[in-house]
């Protein structure tokens, strides 16, 4: 593949991110749930004494696979709130076993009630079976599914990461003198309040980049990373999103929701609705949420730098 195919292939991905994730995910429950659809039946067939119907497996198998789908928002909140590290591990591993649990109770239920209604329409009674018995069978291969798809997800966060780069802060001579006081010890290595950034420094690869603070037209916590987008790109920070206000709220930039900041000069409209929270239109056509919570000192803030959109 080369460099402009994977470009372009990145680019169409960032556009519709969660469509296209939601589209492979999809594709793979499909393909594998078929496979196991097709195994249950030849396994019944092999008895003479079979009473199982050939749309059974499938339903069973489908009914699964549907459920999971609904479910990868919940999974993806998950995985995002609670990133895999290395540190204070015994509470990151009580929060997952938790979420598998809540993501087991939810899967069977939904699934439970998929095959009611289908077996109901084909005249059918379903049974699940014995409650404690038949949800600790399926507990056994749901928190599976769990750690996979949440070791999935993190490999293929790091790949993507690799691909698009990896943001970090140039820092001026003025940081570079601050970074030897004490004062400068106890601050985050990639994050600097003693001077704001101009540029950040992009590793992709075997190849380096450098952004424009002023092109960057909004911010997104992600994890343990803030997300960078500039022109149509993305672009992972290893910060959070608070200590990566610290240094550009001075270049114009303003917190307006607990997962979004925003730059002031990439506005191009503000609404607000009765219940005190509010939508930014972006000039690129991105619309972010306004939370209440951070209104007032967004206001406050545009209006010190002269933005028109308010």
């Amino acid at each position: 593949m080369t460099k402009n195919t994977q470009a372009s292939l990145l680019a169409r991905f960032d556009q519709h991110p969660l469509w296209y994730s939601y589209l492979l995910l999809g594709c793979y429950l499909l393909i594998n749930n078929s496979i196991n659809a097709t195994s249950v039946w030849m396994e019944h067939s092999r008895n003479p004494l079979n009473t199982v119907q050939l749309w059974e497996p499938f339903l069973w198998e489908y009914s699964s696979a549907l459920s999971t789908l609904l479910l990868c928002p919940f999974l993806h909140w998950m995985f995002s709130r609670y990133p895999m590290r290395l540190s204070n591990i015994s509470p990151l591993l009580i929060t997952h076993l938790l979420g598998s649990l809540v993501f087991s109770v939810a899967h069977v239920s939904l699934m439970v009630g998929f095959r009611s209604v289908a077996y109901g329409l084909a005249q059918q009674d379903y049974s699940f079976g014995p409650v404690l018995r038949e949800f600790f069978y399926e507990y056994r291969k749901d928190v599976w599914g769990y750690l996979f798809f949440f070791g999935l997800f993190q490999l293929l966060q790091f790949v993507y990461r690799r691909l698009k780069g990896e943001a970090s802060l140039i820092q001026t001579g003025d940081d570079t003198e601050a970074s030897a006081s004490p004062a400068a010890d106890n601050k985050p290595a990639s994050i600097s309040s003693a001077a704001a950034p101009r540029h950040f420094l992009v590793k992709k690869l075997d190849k380096e980049f450098l952004i424009a603070v002023a092109d960057i037209e909004w911010l997104e916590a992600s994890g343990n990373y803030v997300n960078l987008h500039s022109k149509g790109r993305i672009y992972p920070l290893r910060a959070t999103l608070s200590n990566t206000m610290e240094q550009l709220a001075t270049q114009g930039f303003s917190r307006i929701h607990r997962s979004f900041a925003v730059n002031h000069h990439a506005i191009d409209s503000i609404s607000y609705q009765p219940s005190g929270d509010g939508e930014i239109q972006l000039k690129n056509g991105q619309q972010l949420a306004l939370s209440r919570r951070y209104k007032d000192d967004f206001r406050a803030a545009v209006q010190a730098t002269g933005t028109s959109a308010l």
